[in-house]
């Protein structure tokens, strides 16, 4: 059994101030409306309805936080991480007003949690780093903290589609230095699982050293 498959709801919150207090490592996953980010978590976590992908894109403006636990020596079960759902950005239909409330959370958030351990950016593989995926890479660039570049919905590109697509990410992720990397994903074809779950579990268990510049 995965690690990812012990992923539990835990809670929601609509306001920086009701995060709760940081005493595990959280991996955020942040992506624009339909890039696919709420089904990538939950091919991740083996969990069909773990992470809700509403019908209206950009609909969501919670936080959702997932537990991660494993089996302790007293036969419980002990807290290690949790994944952090942050709301879909970059939805052009939604409100000026909710667009700002939403940007103000998502900043907020990423801003001021130390315990942050790691991203995962999920983009549409067939239109990447669009303008606010470059707002949220561009924010991030002095933290310190890993970026996983998570190109989804690569089943519907072809072989060249593929490399070109990779070859653009790895370009950006060249420029930001070694703590960034990159994959193509598949939620829908289950393509990719695999290498996901191996890169998050390095940053759990804290088995890369950070280097960022």
């Amino acid at each position: 059994m995965s690690l990812f498959d012990s992923a539990r709801f835990r809670l929601s919150v609509s306001q920086i101030s009701g995060l709760p207090t940081m005493e595990v490592p959280e991996i955020a996953f942040a992506g624009r409306s339909n890039a696919g980010k709420s089904t990538t978590i939950n091919v991740l976590t083996r969990q069909g309805r773990l992470a809700f992908a509403s019908k209206t894109p950009g609909r969501t403006q919670l936080i959702n936080f997932f537990s991660l636990t494993k089996k302790n020596e007293e036969g419980g079960r002990t807290h290690v991480a949790d994944l952090v759902d942050l709301p879909g950005y970059g939805f052009a239909k939604a409100a000026e007003q909710t667009r700002k409330t939403w940007s103000e959370l998502i900043g907020g958030y990423l801003a001021d949690r130390s315990n942050l351990t790691g991203i995962v950016i999920v983009m549409d593989a067939r239109r990447p780093f669009m303008p606010t995926d470059q707002w949220v890479i561009d924010f991030l660039s002095t933290r310190p903290v890993r970026l996983h570049f998570l190109l989804n919905k690569a089943d519907q590109l072809n072989n060249q589609g593929k490399k070109d697509a990779l070859r653009q990410a790895r370009e950006v992720a060249k420029q930001m230095g070694p703590h960034v990397t990159v994959q193509l994903f598949s939620g829908l074809k289950r393509e990719g699982v695999d290498e996901l779950r191996e890169t998050l579990l390095k940053w759990i268990n804290r088995e890369e050293i950070l280097d960022v510049k």
